[in-house]
């Protein structure tokens, strides 16, 4: 039950107002007094104030903004008598909710106490989102502080306050299923059903009975009725995975249900209108797949609304001793062993991997580095046995070690963007001999540095 505050010198007034919103179902603490007032503020949770603009020995305005310090999301509405009309508007640019005057309607009153609430509700709803959304580096399960993750979060703070089409876009193994599914859970359908399937993993002839469902006797086996994944996810969110890969017929109709919010099940009559949020996703770039005649364009811009694109993981190798040690925790605990962490060079070798199966592989890595280890720390040796090609075997072992020696200083350059200080300690080096390797490999630090 929300619970008013209303504050006025005219205890008869006070009475009154009292009955009037106990009558309509609200909780009502009075004060005749502005110290009383923001006492109660102060013990008690209070939703919404009616504030007098005009009190004994002090001004309605200042006792708003006094409120505001306990509660700065808390809608006051200012009580005023004739002819102060002015001095209400500035109350508002102040940061009131609204104003009355008196005598005023009590319905008025009611309905600006309403509105007042429900604005209230809403923008307490935004601050949580936001702060689901951000974190120390974002949501609790989405591990990474680079600025690439960074702006990835934001984006899906946006549209979580959104009920547009969002659409993700990244290689395999970036955490695609992920982040939909912090979308959902994050936005005003967090209460209804997450529902994914695989558009890749499911028989064109299928899929659509699966995504619509079907009545009993529509098809050779249909003994029975079924819902499809859209009615399951009524109220909720739907995540169509590599989307790319639904066969065109299938793309029309998808079309149709996102233009009318409504389809009919194999076999049906009538039609079923749904209220789902849909996510999709895809490996591929899916503006080249238009460009192919793959993909309908009518449907690329449906999809395409409110875009987030996740970069692989060898563009934000930042991130990478975060996760590896999110991953060995885990695993660790999964498997019920006792690992401290990694051995002195693991974590060097994980960065110089280019990772082409991004975090899925770097996760599969760590698992099997677990499952094979016999002490009590990760030792490099379990982590990415060397794999060459017969062409690499051939070359000599002189260009071979200049070869890795180059690349790896590169690497080290592009990781901490031309930092000769970070790079050197990451290296296990003095800055002097990090100079020599640079001047050695003709590599200049400016060039790695944030223009």
């Amino acid at each position: 039950m929300d619970k008013i505050l209303v504050l006025d010198d005219d205890q008869n007034l006070l009475n009154v107002i009292k009955m009037r919103l106990e009558a309509s179902g609200y909780q009502v603490a009075t004060a005749i007094q502005a110290e009383t007032a923001l006492e109660i503020a102060k013990e008690e949770g209070i939703d919404l104030a009616l504030v007098d603009l005009k009190l004994a020995g002090k001004n309605g305005i200042e006792v708003m903004q006094e409120l505001h310090q306990i509660d700065p999301e808390m809608p006051i509405i200012i009580l005023t008598a004739y002819g102060t009309i002015k001095t209400a508007v500035e109350a508002m640019k102040r940061g009131a909710y609204s104003y009355l005057s008196k005598p005023y309607d009590y319905h008025d009153l009611l309905l600006q106490i309403k509105n007042g609430l429900e604005r209230s509700r809403l923008s307490k709803e935004v601050v949580r989102l936001r702060d689901m959304v951000e974190g120390r580096y974002g949501f609790k399960n989405v591990i990474g502080k680079s600025e690439k993750m960074k702006k990835v979060l934001a984006q899906v703070r946006q549209a979580a306050e959104s009920e547009s089409s969002v659409y993700i876009e990244g290689e395999s193994g970036t955490g695609k299923g992920l982040i939909a599914k912090a979308l959902h859970f994050a936005s005003s359908k967090k209460d209804g059903p997450f529902i994914v399937i695989n558009c890749a993993n499911i028989p064109e002839n299928l899929l659509e009975s699966e995504l619509f469902g079907y009545e009993k006797g529509a098809f050779t086996g249909a003994t029975r009725s079924k819902k499809g994944l859209f009615r399951q996810a009524h109220k909720g969110t739907i995540l169509l995975d590599e989307i790319s890969e639904m066969a065109l017929f299938m793309q029309a109709k998808l079309l149709r249900v996102l233009e009318e919010k409504e389809f009919y099940p194999l076999g049906g009559e009538k039609p079923v209108k749904v209220d789902t949020r849909l996510i999709a996703a895809s490996n591929k770039k899916m503006k080249e797949e238009v460009k192919k005649g793959r993909f309908r364009k009518d449907l690329f811009y449906r999809i395409y609304v409110i875009p987030i694109e996740l970069p692989p993981l060898r563009e934000r190798k930042e991130d990478i001793p975060l996760l590896a040690e999110h991953c060995l925790k885990k695993i660790a605990k999964d498997n019920k062993k006792e690992i401290k962490g990694f051995s002195r060079g693991v974590l060097q070798k994980l960065m110089l991997h280019s990772w082409p199966g991004n975090v899925r592989e770097l996760e599969n890595t760590i698992e099997c580095a677990v499952a094979m280890a016999t002490q009590d720390v990760i030792t490099d040796d379990l982590i990415l046995p060397a794999q060459t090609t017969d062409g690499e075997r051939l070359r000599p072992l002189g260009e071979a070690k200049k070869g890795f020696e180059r690349n790896y200083v590169i690497q080290l350059m592009e990781l901490t963007q031309g930092n000769i200080s970070r790079a050197s300690k990451l290296a296990g080096k003095y800055r002097a001999d990090f100079y020599d390797l640079l001047k050695k490999h003709d590599l200049n630090p400016q060039d790695f540095r944030k223009k």
